[in-house]
């Protein structure tokens, strides 16, 4: 594949797809209409993506949000459900893991100036079609069915971050630590001599 570029990323059409070739309607059909979808991908920013969220649910006729992602973003997804839970207690969640197909074009790159490729000749393509696992979090403030698989039941421990902690001691990159210091200053000099060690 070094010889070629990716062009363009698409998703396949799938078969159960709903009704006139449209988008399916993705793990959580059931949904209120008010429930707000975060779609995450690999370059979004968590800070962005949770600002949103944060000022979505803070409004009360927002009840559900659900964060998707797939490929490389499925860990942003997590951590993104995660602190969401942590910032607003009392969140029910459901997780949903399903594959999707991922339809890449890629296009072969120019060796050079060659007199034999005319400017206008189409350049040689390939597609390939990969499953790639995608998540769905669907985090509400209302009780949801806990024997439906995927359920995580709102947290009832604290956070640990509100847990007090052991103060730390930053020390710069030329400074010894604390015990090391102490160390060195009660070890000998080599060429001292008995009358100054004991005065």
């Amino acid at each position: 594949m070094e010889n070629f570029r990716k062009v363009r990323s698409e998703e396949a059409p799938v078969g159960g797809g709903a009704e006139g070739g449209g988008p399916s309607p993705g793990p959580f059909a059931d949904l209120a209409p008010g429930a707000v979808h975060m779609r995450v991908k690999e370059g979004s920013k968590i800070r962005n993506l949770l600002a949103f969220a944060t000022a979505s649910m803070a409004q009360p006729a927002t009840r559900a949000i659900v964060f998707s992602g797939c490929g490389r973003a499925t860990t942003k997804t997590v951590t993104c459900a995660e602190i969401l839970k942590r910032r607003l207690a009392g969140l029910h969640q459901v997780t949903r893991l399903r594959y999707r197909s991922v339809r890449e074009v890629w296009q072969s790159l120019p060796p050079g100036p060659t007199p034999a490729q005319e400017p206008g000749e189409p350049a040689a393509s390939l597609s390939v079609l990969k499953n790639v696992p995608s998540l769905a979090i669907l985090l509400s403030k209302d009780a949801l069915d806990p024997c439906q698989p995927g359920y995580q039941p709102p947290n009832s421990h604290p956070a640990p971050s509100s847990q007090p902690t052991a103060p730390t001691f930053k020390r710069s990159l030329g400074e010894p630590a604390a015990d090391e210091g102490s160390a060195k200053r009660s070890q000998h000099e080599p060429g001292a001599t008995e009358e100054h060690r004991t005065a």
